[in-house]
């Protein structure tokens, strides 16, 4: 079996492809989260989507990584992620001072991975990031659950769990600019 693959400067593959469907879905799961709440076709819609970044991050390396889709699947992560919890602090189901917290960090954190990438200098992400996006990601599902909706709690520690997690990710990532005050 023979795979294709891709060099950086690709635009049209299978994971962008993947990646853009994400984005592009996003505004019907928040439509679907502020018209209806706990629910499981929200829940069901936003399992789907959540899932569809490890999809798409594994088909970037079976078929090779491009500058494109190091661009786009951060966007479709923070447009689906912080969409969903401004839509349920919309529905009184999040406080939007952790919201507000997180959104912070990741315009942040954009602003300076888009500043080194226009001087040559790449920014993956660090696993504590991933790690971050993984609960921030199962933050928002324990909100969806109709089985745990009513227990606020649940969702609002994971909630707390991944502010911790995106302050520190993000203390990392500030640690590591000086290599890209170095490579100017």
């Amino acid at each position: 079996m023979t795979t294709e693959s891709f060099g950086p400067t690709a635009l049209a593959t299978p994971a962008n492809a993947l990646t853009v469907a994400r984005l592009a879905a996003t505004p019907a799961l928040l439509a679907v989260v502020v018209a209806r709440g706990a629910s499981w076709p929200a829940v069901a819609f936003w399992i789907v989507l959540a899932c569809t970044d490890g999809v798409d991050g594994w088909l970037a390396r079976r078929h090779g990584t491009t500058r494109s889709g190091a661009f786009l699947d951060p966007l479709a992560d923070k447009c689906l992620v912080l969409g969903a919890m401004i839509a349920l602090v919309v529905k009184n189901d999040f406080w939007w001072v952790p919201v507000a917290i997180i959104a912070g960090r990741e315009v942040g954190i954009s602003a300076y991975r888009s500043y080194a990438a226009r001087r040559g200098v790449s920014v993956p992400a660090r696993p504590l990031a991933k790690a971050k996006t993984v609960v921030q990601e199962v933050a928002v599902g324990f909100a969806l659950l109709p089985l745990t909706a009513s227990h606020h709690d649940v969702a609002l520690t994971f909630l707390w769990l991944a502010v911790v997690l995106t302050i520190a990710s993000g203390a990392q990532y500030v640690l590591d600019s000086g290599r890209v005050s170095r490579a100017v």
